[in-house]
């Protein structure tokens, strides 16, 4: 029997992410479901989507109504949903989560908006899966003004605001990314969490594109593990040294997405640089995506942890034309399958 596990999702926020302004027009979260309900490959289809609960996708002061019209809306394309992003920055309504009391208060609120949406889609049945994304709020460079104090702050924020999920029997993922400060090495990010210390109510987004870039020291040159004379052809260097982050940071992981990357960093629209998704088959592509998943969703030993009930894609910042195109999600999907082959299991 095929495996079943873990659910194959796309997500909607690379519609957002980097869109809108002098950039080019945000993608209507319709036009993503219909591309991801539409994706088939030998008769598999996506299993769902991932949603960014902000306007104009999906707006965070939603009311009951409007998440119950929302939630029907999303089966009627055969999908379920799975892993929110809250929209806990300055901008969104949100704030610092090492600013000041009134920064840290919007963060934790946004947090609690979320988690009330995401308990009402588990009880309409639409959510079986999933947790709720956040990050520091906060740029590198503010970081490292204080980075004990600021620190400290964040893993203040991350305990007031696991408090809150746990109030709603959600998680929250904290994700890895070299963009965000406190968050943007390996080391700091295996610091934050176990600062905060609750696991399994606070855990990390693995990110495979963005984990990858915490090997080569972007914005944390300390915690660099491949050699500054790299040779990308070297495929048992990467591996040993992606490993290595994935062992550090494997026991805090509860939400799993699926990226290819070139290695190199890239910003669009009012997004900060960060790693450079690619397209799944672009040939300077860095991962070898099935099987460098399989250091996030199998232990050390080799065995499958089973954690992760659902991955998901991540693709931020691609061309409108590339998104909006049905091929696309076609060899996503087919990537995505590849991964369920090799590190999946059966229900």
């Amino acid at each position: 029997m095929a495996n079943n596990y873990p659910k194959l999702h796309n997500a909607a926020w690379p519609g957002v992410v980097g869109k809108g302004g002098d950039s080019e027009p945000i993608i209507a979260l319709d036009t993503l479901l219909r591309l991801t309900a539409n994706a088939e490959v030998d008769g598999v289809k996506f299993d769902g989507i991932d949603l960014f609960i902000t306007a104009p996708h999906f707006d965070i002061d939603s009311d009951k109504d409007a998440v119950k019209r929302m939630s029907d809306h999303i089966a009627s394309y055969g999908l379920k949903v799975g892993s929110f992003v809250a929209p806990i920055w300055g901008g969104a309504g949100g704030g610092s989560a090492m600013g000041s009391a009134e920064d840290r208060k919007r963060f934790v609120e946004q947090v609690r908006k979320a988690c009330a949406i995401g308990q009402q889609m588990r009880d309409l049945g639409i959510r079986p899966t999933g947790g709720i994304r956040i990050d520091s709020s906060v740029g590198v460079e503010a970081w490292d003004k204080n980075p004990e104090g600021n620190t400290k702050l964040i893993a203040q924020t991350f305990s007031e605001a696991a408090d809150i999920a746990e109030d709603y029997d959600e998680f929250l993922v904290a994700e890895g990314e070299i963009c965000w400060g406190g968050m943007h090495s390996w080391r700091e990010m295996v610091k934050l969490l176990e600062m905060v210390g609750r696991p399994g109510v606070v855990g990390y987004q693995a990110d495979m594109a963005h984990s990858m870039l915490y090997t080569l020291g972007y914005n944390a040159e300390n915690d660099r593990i491949l050699p500054k004379d790299y040779d990308w052809a070297d495929k048992a260097t990467l591996d040993a040294a992606y490993r290595k982050v994935a062992d550090a940071l494997r026991p805090w992981t509860m939400d799993f997405h699926v990226a290819q990357n070139d290695g190199t960093v890239f910003g669009s629209g009012d997004h900060e640089k960060t790693g450079r998704h690619c397209q799944v088959d672009d040939p300077n592509g860095r991962l070898d995506i099935a099987k460098h998943a399989g250091y996030w969703l199998r232990d050390r030993d080799g065995n499958l942890t089973k954690r992760m009930r659902h991955i998901c894609w991540d693709g931020c910042m691609f061309p409108n034309s590339v998104m909006e195109s049905q091929d696309t999600w076609n060899k996503v999907l087919g990537a995505m399958i590849k991964v369920r082959e090799a590190h999946g299991w059966s229900e």
